[in-house]
């Protein structure tokens, strides 16, 4: 997947902030609804192609909905393995955005407190997930098992 041209790709040392042609000022609000839908898919494809974990959560959370339907869980059970997969996505944008802010304004220079945000993002991140693989664990293992117990049991005979 490559970035669309009218993203533009921060550099090490960007000679101004990361300005797109047509989109001078990043400050103004989005004069319709698809602008802003155009500028959210600008940043998931932002994500997806710069940031590896993020890659990474849009394959297993599929999966994991998937396996859970191929599963015949509740839909409810679903949903909640669901919830918690965007949660993860969600929090991967914003520890990106944040990332992006932080070194931005410190422009390659060390400061604690710029080290304090991105291990606090990127904490947020390592939550989210611990808690999805554990929400998914609970709500897929035991039909997994019961399945695999069945499979063994037919192999026995």
């Amino acid at each position: 997947m490559s970035i669309p041209p009218d993203i533009a790709m921060p550099t090490p040392n960007p000679p101004d902030p990361i300005i797109k042609p047509n989109r001078k000022f990043a400050w103004q609000v989005a004069p319709t609804l698809v602008t802003s839908f155009k500028y959210a898919w600008a940043g998931f494809t932002y994500a997806f192609v710069t940031q590896r974990n993020f890659r990474i959560h849009t394959v297993i959370g599929p999966m994991a909905i998937s396996l859970g339907l191929l599963l015949h869980l509740k839909m409810v059970e679903v949903a909640v393995i669901a919830l918690t997969a965007g949660l993860v996505l969600a929090l991967e944008l914003l520890n990106t955005a944040i990332e992006s802010v932080v070194d931005l304004t410190v422009k390659q220079t060390y400061h604690e407190f710029a080290k304090i945000a991105k291990d606090c993002a990127a904490g947020a991140v390592l939550v989210s997930a611990i808690t999805s693989v554990i929400v998914a664990g609970s709500l897929l293992l035991p039909p997994l098992l019961a399945l695999l117990g069945q499979v063994m049991q037919q192999s026995t005979y």
